[in-house]
C-alpha cells in the first residue's frame, strides 16, 4: 500500500493536470457547461428542503449520536453532501478505464493514476458543496467552531475509501461491463440503507440490525460531517474512536486489495480494451 501511495504522490502534477481537464471537458459543449455539475445536486437539496423543511416538519430537529440536536434540514444536508460526492466517485471511477481507454493502451502510461483523476474531478463538485452547506450552517445561525476543521478530515477519509473500491471496480468492469449497473443498484440501496433521509436512533429497539447499519463505512463518514458541525466531539473521542479505528482497518484492507487485484489484471487490459 506504501509504495502506491508514494507513486501517486510523486505523479502528482500529473493527476491534477488530468483532473482538471477531465472536469473542464466533462460539459464541453453544452451552452451552460460546467453549471449543470452543480444544478442537480442542488435542486436534490432545495427540494428536500422545501418539503421536509417547510411542508412536512418546519420545527423538526434530528438527535446526533451525541446527544446533540440540529435542525433536520441541516441534518439532512450534512448527509446528503458526502453522498453526493460517494455517488458520483464511484459511478465515475468504476468506469474510469474504460472512458481513459486510449490511455491505457499507451505502454508508458502509469494508469494507476486514473481512478484517482476520476476522483479528484469529483472532488471539485464536493468542495462547493461543502460551501454551500456551511452557508446554510451560518443562515441557520450557528457559529463556527473548531469542530469544523474534522470536515477535510472526513471528506479525506471518503476520497481513501472511494479510491480503494475503485481499484477493484475499475480493473474488473474492464472485463465485465454489466458491473457498472449492479453498482447503480447497489447506490440506489445503499441512499437507503445509510441513514442519510432517517436517523440510526430508530433502530435503537433493534440492535441487531443497527449494528450491521454502523458497519457501513460510509456511515461513518455521514456521521462524522453530522458531529463536525453539531457536536463539540472530535472523531476521536467516544463511540467515534473505536468507528474510526474500524473505519481505517476496512479502508486499509479494501485499498490493499484493490491494488492487487489491479496490479494482476492490468497486464490485460490493454488486449481487452
Amino acid at each position: 500500500m506504501r509504495n502506491g501511495l508514494a507513486g501517486l504522490w510523486q505523479s502528482r502534477q500529473l493527476i491534477w493536470s488530468l483532473a482538471k481537464n477531465d472536469f473542464k471537458n466533462r460539459f464541453a459543449g453544452s451552452y451552460l457547461g460546467r453549471v449543470w455539475a452543480f444544478a442537480q445536486p442542488v435542486v436534490t437539496v432545495l427540494l428536500y428542503w422545501f418539503v421536509f423543511g417547510y411542508i412536512m416538519m418546519p420545527d423538526k430537529k434530528e438527535l446526533l449520536t451525541a446527544g446533540t440536536e440540529a435542525p433536520y434540514v441541516l441534518w439532512l444536508t450534512a448527509g446528503l453532501v458526502p453522498w453526493f460526492y460517494f455517488s458520483e466517485a464511484v459511478s465515475n471511477g468504476t468506469t474510469s478505464l474504460l472512458e481513459y481507454s486510449y490511455l491505457v493502451k499507451k505502454v508508458v502510461f502509469q494508469i494507476r493514476i486514473i481512478p484517482v483523476v476520476k476522483l479528484i474531478a469529483a472532488s471539485f463538485i464536493h468542495i462547493f458543496f461543502v460551501a454551500f452547506m456551511l452557508v446554510l450552517y451560518v443562515c441557520y445561525g450557528y457559529t463556527p467552531d473548531l469542530y469544523l476543521l474534522q470536515l477535510p478530515y472526513f471528506s479525506f477519509c471518503m476520497f481513501m475509501f472511494v479510491l480503494a473500491l475503485s481499484y477493484t471496480t475499475c480493473a474488473i468492469a474492464v472485463f465485465f461491463r454489466d458491473l457498472m449497473q449492479i453498482v447503480n443498484i447497489f447506490l440506489q440501496v445503499g441512499m437507503w440503507a445509510t441513514p442519510i433521509l432517517w436517523n440510526i436512533r430508530f433502530l435503537d429497539g433493534k440492535p441487531l440490525l443497527q449494528g450491521i447499519i454502523r458497519c457501513n463505512p460510509v456511515f461513518y463518514i455521514v456521521n462524522g460531517y453530522r458531529d463536525a458541525m453539531f457536536a463539540d466531539a472530535w472523531f476521536w473521542q467516544g463511540s467515534m474512536g473505536g468507528m474510526t479505528v474500524y473505519f481505517w482497518a476496512v479502508t486499509i484492507v479494501l485499498f490493499a486489495a484493490g491494488t492487487l487485484i489491479f496490479r494482476r489484471l492490468k497486464v490485460h487490459f490493454a488486449d481487452v480494451l
